[in-house]
């Protein structure tokens, strides 16, 4: 086997998929709010989520995985931890963990390097363990294989702004907004903090999403550790920005979809445009946040959280019938894959995998620059 990937769309041939066993709402910590009364976790409380909740979501994970091998990708999965047990380190405690069903979270693949996000929750420190025995076999397989974890984040308190939520969540929208554009956010930048799902690979140029996970510390950890690319950060108008995927979405060369109620920096649409990319508005999401599955922290905009098997075959939630219109207008092959029940347990179609080999080479879709990019 052999570990290869320089961005979102070349032509896949072996893959993780997530699995939703033993998921938990999170305990309480810094960085997570959740707050659930109707569906019984009221602020402040934890647990698992039910039976029949994980039992759907392990179905339509494991018939996504099976449609991937049909297809003639290698499709490897992940060994879920008891993630009700509480963890510790010398400096905090924390009562619950989480799960292991969104991998994008914690892993990305460039070129022939797989690198462990930090991840800026305590309730995710531990969560790179499900993958280790993944690794270890691609690392003994794959003799070229680069192996690579960035830091491993203390998380003390004072990685994040002492009451953050209930001041923020009291904030009108365009001042949540200009805390966005300023990153004045969760994190503070006392140490880099990123999740690999804020990262979208366009072979040379890697955008990074500045976010509720991701610091400006991390962004400059990741611009010296691949020093060989152009690393950009980036913002959108999003209230909670987490995570690049559903919001920024390419598709193959010259063509990127883009969630238009998160407008982009204008500097960057240049950029985009003056390299002859086009950024096509995504249809409307067929849900809403009202008829989101209960206990789901995620946006009707998962809508857009694909996952490209190559440069014309798209995989996309099963009942978002615009998009699917939209992209089959655009000259993609559409596969329709059944996936909302996995959504509370941390994603759509992209968050639930991470590239282990890609057929391609690193290109350099951006010759021209433009301003800061």
């Amino acid at each position: 086997m052999k570990v290869n990937a320089w961005n979102e769309w070349d032509p896949l041939r072996h893959i993780i998929v997530g699995r939703a066993d033993g998921t938990v709402v999170q305990a309480a910590e810094p960085a997570v709010y959740r707050d659930w009364p109707q569906d019984g976790f009221p602020q402040g409380t934890w647990g698992p989520l039910p039976d029949d909740m994980v039992a759907r979501a392990n179905e339509q994970l494991d018939n996504f995985a099976e449609s991937l091998r049909r297809r003639g990708v290698t499709v490897d999965r992940p060994q879920p931890l008891d993630f009700s047990q509480p963890v510790a380190t010398p400096e905090w405690t924390q009562d619950s963990q989480f799960g292991c069903m969104p991998v994008r979270d914690v892993l990305i693949t460039v070129g022939n390097e797989i690198l462990e996000a930090t991840m800026s929750y305590r309730s995710r420190w531990f969560e790179y363990l499900c993958y280790r025995p993944l690794l270890e076999s691609y690392f003994h397989a794959d003799q070229d294989m680069r192996w690579e974890a960035a830091p491993k984040p203390r998380l003390t308190d004072a990685s994040f702004r002492a009451g953050f939520w209930p001041e923020y969540e009291s904030l009108p929208d365009d001042e949540k907004l200009d805390r966005v554009r300023r990153n004045e956010l969760l994190l503070t930048e006392a140490e880099p903090l990123f999740d690999a799902a804020d990262v979208a690979r366009f072979g040379k140029d890697l955008f990074v999403q500045l976010s509720l996970v991701t610091n400006q510390s991390g962004v400059r950890w990741l611009r010296q550790h691949f020093p060989s690319h152009r690393v950009h950060p980036v913002t959108f108008g999003n209230t909670h920005p987490l995570h690049i995927d559903a919001t920024w979405v390419p598709l193959r060369p010259g063509l990127v979809l883009h969630c238009s109620e998160r407008p982009a920096d204008p500097e960057m649409l240049q950029y985009f445009k003056i390299n002859d990319w086009e950024v096509v508005p995504a249809a409307p999401p067929q849900k809403t946040y009202e008829t989101l599955p209960p206990l789901c922290f995620c946006s009707p905009w998962l809508s857009i959280n694909v996952l490209s098997i190559d440069e014309r075959t798209v995989c996309v939630e099963a009942s978002e019938t615009r998009q699917m219109e939209l992209l089959d207008r655009l000259g993609f092959e559409v596969l329709p894959v059944p996936f909302w029940d996995v959504a509370p347990f941390g994603g759509g179609l992209n968050c639930a995998t991470v590239d282990v080999y890609r057929e391609g080479t690193c290109e350099d879709y951006f010759p021209k620059r433009h301003g800061r990019f």
